[in-house]
């Protein structure tokens, strides 16, 4: 079973390729994936289960890493709220994208780093221990900044609710994180053996949603695609670019300036997918740029993560 989990862990990339083929040949086999069990959001609850699992892998000194290494955490948290919502913004007004994409592109940007982003950092022998830490601070702090950012950005074009977005990411992203830290500290043997499968858990959660998105705006992809395409692709490689130069500019080390590279371009994809559903209802097609960043990001991210370690980490 272990080799199972961690063959789905090794080709994640591959099997995200495979449910977009499924999807494109069978646009509605995923579309369970958008509905409602008793009311409760599918997808939101699919989510919960991959924040929950983050949470079970997570200790108490992730969150007091900022006083290990304020500059870093404080450099990373500040570009990850401030770089990318604003880039996400600048990229819709150069291609002039109509309102639904503006507001999917922005929540991509608005949304915490993503977990895979650790992954990535690892491959590419960056800091692993910040980039834990950034990603759990800049997860839990979302409540917050997501929906303040994004009412900033897009509040006069869009009308939604900040405070039920609050209350969304408290549920789908707080709660579970908390509850995983909770198991993790009250029983680390069982959090520990998790570990094994966790990473291919989360995968799958993150393709079915893709599938399901995907599925659900298959016309509206094929004749906005070149555009969204070339925006998101954009928006990852000038958000790891602006990373760098952050890094370099504030004196971290080759290590920290990868890892907050990295950082900024991996995105919580699947949560501004989720969240794009639930408070954008009237724009289906805001969930796109999420789906298609997920995809995109995994594939660029593993690249990027054999170039870094080869290139700039190897004497590491």
């Amino acid at each position: 079973m272990k080799r199972i989990f961690k063959f789905i862990e090794n080709n994640f990339f591959v099997i995200v390729i495979l449910f977009v083929a499924i999807t494109l040949l069978y646009p509605n086999i995923f579309s369970w994936v958008l509905g409602k069990v008793h009311g409760i959001n599918i997808m939101n609850l699919l989510l919960s289960i991959i924040l929950f699992g983050m949470g079970t892998t997570l200790k108490f000194e992730n969150f007091t890493e900022v006083f290990k290494k304020p500059k870093e955490i404080g450099v990373g948290l500040i570009a990850q709220y401030m770089i990318m919502p604003l880039l996400a913004l600048t990229l819709a007004y150069i291609f002039k994208l109509d309102t639904a994409l503006t507001a999917g592109l922005i929540l991509v940007g608005t949304v915490p780093g993503g977990t895979a982003s650790d992954v990535i950092t690892f491959l590419a022998k960056g800091d692993l221990a910040l980039s834990v830490s950034l990603t759990a601070i800049s997860t839990v702090i979302s409540p917050l900044l997501t929906p303040l950012i994004t009412v900033l950005l897009i509040g006069n074009h869009i009308h939604f609710n900040p405070i039920e977005m609050f209350i969304s990411i408290v549920q789908i992203v707080l709660i579970p994180i908390i509850l995983g830290l909770l198991v993790n500290y009250k029983f680390p043997d069982f959090t520990e053996n998790l570990k094994d499968y966790l990473p291919a858990v989360s995968s799958i959660v993150i393709c079915l949603i893709i599938g399901g998105v995907l599925g659900a705006n298959i016309n509206s992809i094929y004749t906005a695609s070149w555009i969204i395409l070339v925006v998101i692709i954009l928006q990852y490689f000038i958000g790891v670019a602006l990373g760098f130069v952050v890094g370099y500019l504030s004196g971290m080390k080759m290590k920290q300036i990868t890892t907050v590279a990295i950082e900024l371009g991996f995105q919580n994809s699947g949560l501004s997918t989720s969240l794009a559903k639930t408070h954008f209802p009237n724009y289906p097609i805001a969930t796109v740029p999420g789906a298609l960043y997920s995809v995109w990001q995994n594939l660029a991210g593993s690249i990027l993560a054999y170039l870094f370690r080869k290139y700039l980490n190897k004497e590491e």
